[in-house]
């Protein structure tokens, strides 16, 4: 089993060094065989909570280049907040003790285009896709507000409206990430080239960047 990283920052770079992996086309698929899945039978210890959207096309363990236990996954459509999704992240950084938390969006967000438009022309969606609609609705207002109409930047927006939710809503998130224990960053992830770009980041003492690797703390070296 490969160490785990020891402080947010290091999850972090152990992330953003699989996703560089996944863009080069060379993968290394670590922590996916028979002796991983019998290791992690009794228990599980996963380094990083990822809050990511639904979609098909973004799978996290796929994107990031993990394996079986390495990610403790959270995905909703439009990557929303509701009761349950608090409570399974709040789980992954108190119980497992995780030391990240990613929030994980993507251009081409159909939760995002359905909000725009409900916006714009007054079209809204039935059933409960509706509630996901007005769960996204405030981030394009605001982007709205500051004079944004790029999908990129309405985009960037509702990553950082949901990373603000998490710390606004979770008093043991925001607390975690007050005393340096947990950190806590939102990406954007291209469908066309695969790469996950950091948006904004809470608790973690340096700017990382996606040249930092993660070799160091052997999280999957490359």
């Amino acid at each position: 089993m490969a160490s785990l990283p020891v402080s947010p920052a290091q999850a972090l770079d152990g992330l953003l060094a699989g996703n560089r992996r996944f863009v080069d086309g060379a993968p290394q698929h670590p922590n996916q065989d028979a002796a991983r899945r019998a290791e992690l039978a009794p228990a599980q210890q996963p380094f990083a909570v990822l809050l990511g959207c639904s979609d098909s096309r973004l799978a996290a363990e796929i994107i990031f280049d993990q394996g079986l236990g390495d990610l403790f996954v959270v995905r909703t459509a439009g990557h929303v907040l509701g009761p349950e999704v608090l409570g399974s992240i709040e789980y992954g950084t108190s119980v497992l003790d995780c030391r990240l938390v990613v929030v994980l969006g993507h251009d081409s967000c159909g939760a995002v285009a359905a909000a725009r438009t409900a916006v714009e022309e007054g079209l809204t969606a039935t059933g409960y896709v509706r509630d996901v609609v007005e769960r996204v609705t405030p981030s394009v207002l605001a982007a709205r507000a500051a004079g944004l109409t790029a999908d990129s930047d309405i985009i960037d927006t509702h990553i950082r409206h949901t990373v603000n939710l998490l710390l606004d809503r979770s008093r043991v998130l925001a607390d975690q990430v007050a005393t340096g224990h947990t950190g806590i960053v939102g990406l954007a992830y291209q469908l066309a080239d695969g790469h996950a770009r950091l948006v904004t980041s809470h608790g973690l003492p340096t700017p990382v960047t996606q040249d930092t690797v993660a070799s160091s703390v052997g999280v999957h070296p490359s």
